[in-house]
């Protein structure tokens, strides 16, 4: 039976503790998502930053890895050295289908990244290979990687980058099932270089004379070998490897086929486990035993990944897909590390799957940040990757501590101040950065845009003032939105391509202004709720009064995006993206918008 099947029936035995059970993880929060929307209809959390490290693109490769695989996944992150390290796994076309590879990328502020180096290049599975209950036989075939542990820093501070070489006979097989190759290691240096690739373990069948390979203890380095042993000596990390290595392997301290662990650790010194489908448990000796595992009360999430951490206020929280899809993604935090009592979101937004692959789920998925002693980042925030549609890498980091609210007015000259309490939502295409004292909206990109949001106090009443400026008017679109708490939008403005500016009325549009490039408007929007109006005033003479082209209760922030809000995927789509789109790889013409400041008035 294949691989995800067992799983999937593996956990319909499974129960939920009760409510009673204090010593699990559990939610008592009273909001949840709701699938129809990307977003989830989620209260974002305030200042989060979403940044893409590496746009696919198979019709030039060399403006992202240099390969044009289009399969990227399961992304890594450390922190070592003054630098982020990143790993992803990288297939050809989709999950499953061979060849693959393991890429890292590094980046001094997590903002901008250098371009992905091959870390485990592919590798050639011997002619004849067989896998115990699999009709299939390679021939001319290569492994994938699967890993579900990237990193380990060492007690001597020496980084290693592992991976995993599975074997997938046909696009439907399971490369952690067990019967894959092996587990692959190798230093990463400070100056940046690798060491020489070892096999740090074998699956059964392999050994030192049917790999590519040599073992890890016939290095010449001692360091590196006893920082192996250190690694191998350790049950937390071990824990990782389940999946990949065979069940009974003695390493393992719990022989079950949970998926996607990771762990933190309470004050009183238990360590709380989290897996796939939201199943938790807690040890008391550091991993070597635990608990029952259960699904964590009231925690709704399905097979994407769960992420959990201490946070740097003491805190902590969790990160992940709040639904049976892959979106949105989202953060809950708890005061003890087991009574998580909130949902805001993190990123609500689904990116046009550019390339149809095998198992090329829609949303952004696969969440990890930086498991304990694989360093901190000094801002103090929380810092997770994670895969977009299976194909884009994307990075997030979130402030501490995580709140959903804005307490007063906004007034923001960009003269002086930064992106810190906006947030944003940044291609590598669709870049959002602060530019000659200007928040700056770029996109060249023809499937994604730029946003950049701004969270104030929720009020019936609201006025909003701003300074914007398009740098062309023959092309590209900025969608300027008032937004409930929950992304509702009841006011949207749009630069136009044709060059005018118009609003939305109901189903239709209307033209306030032509408006020149590179020329300063100054727009405010004053808005009531009670009556559902809303005027615009322009360089200081109102130009529309008009109703909301849909109620809300309260306003909650403004929106700035260069381009079409999206609704597909849906929860009736097909699962998976299987069409690729015309021109994924080539850039469009650029445009530009630039903000001076922004300001708010609750009324």
């Amino acid at each position: 039976m294949n691989g995800r099947l067992i799983y999937f029936f593996l956990l319909a035995g499974f129960f939920s503790a009760s409510a009673q059970d204090t010593e699990y993880v559990h939610y008592s929060g009273h909001v949840l998502s709701n699938v129809d929307y990307h977003h989830g209809q989620l209260v974002p959390a305030v200042g989060v930053h979403n940044i893409q490290v590496l746009r696919a693109n198979r019709e030039h490769p060399d403006s992202a890895e240099g390969s044009g695989f289009t399969y990227n996944h399961a992304p890594m992150l450390c922190y070592w050295n003054n630098k982020f390290y990143l790993e992803y796994l990288s297939d050809s076309i989709g999950e499953s289908v061979p060849p693959g590879q393991t890429l890292l990328t590094t980046s001094t502020d997590g903002y901008r990244w250098a371009k992905p180096m091959i870390v485990f290049p592919e590798y050639k599975i011997p002619d004849g290979t067989t896998k115990e209950g699999h009709p299939g036989v390679a021939k001319d075939l290569y492994a994938v990687m699967h890993q579900r542990m990237g990193f380990y820093v060492s007690k001597h501070h020496r980084l290693l980058v592992l991976g995993f070489y599975g074997i997938c006979l046909d696009p439907h097989d399971d490369p952690n099932d067990g019967k894959g190759i092996g587990r692959v290691v190798r230093e990463v240096h400070a100056d940046g270089s690798f060491g020489p690739i070892y096999f740090i373990h074998y699956n059964p069948a392999w050994n030192i004379h049917n790999t590519s390979y040599p073992f890890y203890t016939s290095s010449k380095d001692k360091g590196f070998v006893a920082d192996c042993n250190e690694l191998m000596a350790t049950p937390l990390m071990m824990m990782q490897w389940v999946e990949e290595t065979d069940r009974n392997d003695p390493l393992i301290p719990l022989h079950k086929d949970y998926k996607a662990f990771d762990f933190y650790h309470l004050p009183d010194g238990h360590v709380i486990g989290l897996w796939k489908n939201g199943l938790t448990a807690y040890s008391k000796d550091e991993g070597r035993t635990w608990s029952r595992v259960i699904r964590a009360p009231h925690v709704v999430t399905s097979n994407a990944k769960i992420w959990g951490q201490k946070t740097s206020d003491g805190k902590y929280a969790t990160v992940y897909n709040p639904s049976e899809f892959r979106w949105p993604l989202a953060i809950s935090t708890s005061t003890d590390g087991l009574d998580y009592t909130n949902l805001l979101l993190v990123n609500g937004e689904i990116s046009t799957a550019r390339y149809g692959g095998n198992y090329k789920n829609y949303g952004p998925q696969y969440t990890r940040g930086i498991i304990e002693g694989n360093g901190t980042p000094p801002d103090g925030n929380i810092w997770i990757t994670y895969s977009m549609n299976k194909e884009d890498i994307w990075v997030s980091t979130v402030p501490v501590p995580v709140t959903g609210k804005v307490a007063g007015d906004v007034n923001d000259d960009f003269q002086t101040t930064d992106l810190r309490s906006w947030n944003t939502y940044s291609p590598r295409w669709a870049p959002v950065d602060i530019i000659d004292h200007a928040l700056t909206l770029k996109d060249s990109d023809p499937y994604d845009f730029a946003m950049a949001e701004r969270v104030f106090p929720v009020a019936q009443k609201m006025q909003v003032e701003f300074s914007i400026s398009a740098g062309q008017n023959d092309h590209g679109q900025l969608q300027i939105e008032m937004q409930d708490e929950r992304n509702s939008p009841a006011i949207r403005l749009s630069f136009e391509p044709d060059g005018t500016l118009t609003a939305k009325a109901g189903a239709r549009t209307k033209k306030i202004t032509s408006y020149q490039p590179n020329t300063p408007y100054i727009l405010r929007i004053t808005a009531n709720t009670d009556t559902r109006m809303y005027t615009v005033n322009l360089n200081g003479k109102d130009v529309l009064t008009q109703l909301f082209f849909d109620p809300v209760e309260s306003f909650g922030h403004i929106v700035f995006r260069t381009g079409e809000a999206r609704h597909f995927p849906t929860a009736d789509s097909p699962a998976e993206a299987d069409t690729d789109q015309p021109g994924a790889g080539d850039p469009v013409p650029t445009a530009i918008y630039s903000i001076r400041y922004l300001k708010t008035n609750k009324q």
